[in-house]
């Protein structure tokens, strides 16, 4: 018969498809996680896994046990959610994960009605511009730069943005103003170090300036729009950031980069209450927000 308790062990080794990499989230062994998947197979009367030399693949029966898995797990989540808060609020800890502009700039200020509406609710926003920060699934929503491609991760759109270039005044009296991106060839510009660089929608440069290698590089927006304000250079910022900075000049009016943010939710995260909550707030905080556009 199968154990509920060994789907746990089930659902980590198929997000992560390494026995380690499940053991370490689990805070476990790597050899109980084995003992746990052998049981489940035992009790299953079938493989449910394919051991491949890129990871731990499901076979056809694993995928028919996995929907019923992650139901299992979403109801056990549900139900600790909803014992564990008061009639009618919310209560215990929600873990956003963003990419750092998003994160610094739309969502951390933009938490007060979230927080007015369930001040029982703790809020934790995780950020980091790389493509694995949705990888491990440690979160109750996710806002990505691409569409998640993370198995188990419902996603959709969340709202477009625009980027143009920015500099300082400061800058622009030293080394003259850039009438078009041309001129930009003779400029030193501020973008993301290359070498750490994982998502396609950040190579505005590679896009806009084929060829041109940022001369300051830093691995966050934050980095880059205090650069900016330095006199560094010219940086492709988020209007969000940059546009109602007076420290910083908008150039080469017409020129605006977009790129949409996706909202993701584990699967198991879905039938949450908190969940739901959080993200309702943050499609009424894109659609509100001067320089983000609701799609």
């Amino acid at each position: 018969m199968i154990q509920a308790d060994d789907l746990r062990f089930f659902l980590e080794v198929v997000r992560t498809k390494r026995l380690v990499a499940a053991a370490r989230a689990l805070g476990v062994e790597h050899t109980t996680v084995g003992r746990r998947v052998s049981q489940l197979e035992r009790a299953a009367g079938t493989r449910l896994f394919d051991r491949t030399p890129g990871g731990w693949e499901l076979t056809e029966a694993g995928q028919g046990l996995l929907v019923h898995a992650e139901a299992i797990e979403s109801a056990l989540l549900a139900a600790a959610e909803e014992l564990g808060s008061a009639r009618g609020r919310l209560s215990g800890t929600l873990r956003i994960a963003a990419p750092d502009g998003f994160g610094a700039f739309v969502l951390s200020p933009g938490l007060g009605p979230l927080r007015a509406d369930y001040p029982d609710l703790t809020v934790e926003v995780v950020t980091e511009t790389r493509l694995s920060l949705l990888a491990t699934r440690e979160f109750d929503i996710g806002i990505a730069l691409e569409e998640p491609t993370t198995r188990g991760v419902r996603s959709r759109p969340l709202a477009t943005y625009g980027l143009s270039f920015y500099a300082s005044p400061d800058y622009l009296s030293r080394r003259g103003w850039p009438t078009d991106l041309a001129d930009l060839a003779s400029h030193p510009m501020i973008g993301y170090v290359d070498a750490l660089l994982d998502i396609p929608a950040l190579r505005f440069l590679d896009e806009t300036l084929p060829g041109v290698r940022p001369a300051v590089q830093t691995n966050n927006v934050t980095g880059q729009w205090m650069a900016a304000i330095a006199g560094l250079g010219v940086a492709v910022l988020p209007d969000f950031v940059a546009a109602g900075d007076q420290r910083l000049v908008r150039i080469i009016e017409g020129t605006t980069i977009q790129r949409t943010y996706w909202i993701a939710v584990p699967s198991e995260h879905q039938r949450l209450a908190r969940t739901k909550a959080a993200e309702s707030a943050l499609v009424e905080l894109v659609r509100g927000h001067r320089y983000l556009r609701a799609v």
